[in-house]
């Protein structure tokens, strides 16, 4: 009995494990207002939003990238900031997208 008792809570242990999954690094969504193209720089980014979760390139151009996602046993949600920077080191665009029930209110 014992033994059941205890491979029990370990497969019930597996499954809640298995059910809650997250991704990345959480970090706030940027409002266009925090960013301006050819002003922004890495160093206030980084104060922004902490240290990217991956970088790049992009046609040349050097790429951060912040991703944050979760997956629990109904639900999947991500949200993707990645920023291309000119030779400056300021932001020559950006693109945020997020299906976080707060950003798709926020943003639609």
């Amino acid at each position: 009995m014992k033994r059941l008792s205890i491979v029990l809570t370990l497969a019930v242990a597996v499954l809640a494990l298995g059910c809650a999954l997250k991704l990345g690094r959480a970090f706030p969504s940027p409002d266009a207002a925090q960013i301006r193209i050819n002003v922004t720089d890495k160093a206030a980014l980084e104060r922004m939003f902490g240290d990217p979760y991956q970088v790049g390139l992009d046609n040349g151009d050097q790429t951060w990238r912040w991703f944050h996602g979760e997956r629990g046993a109904s639900m999947e949600v991500t949200k993707d900031f990645t920023v291309r920077f000119n030779a400056n080191g300021t932001v020559k665009s950006y693109s945020f997208t997020s299906n976080f029930p707060e950003d798709m209110r926020k943003l639609r």
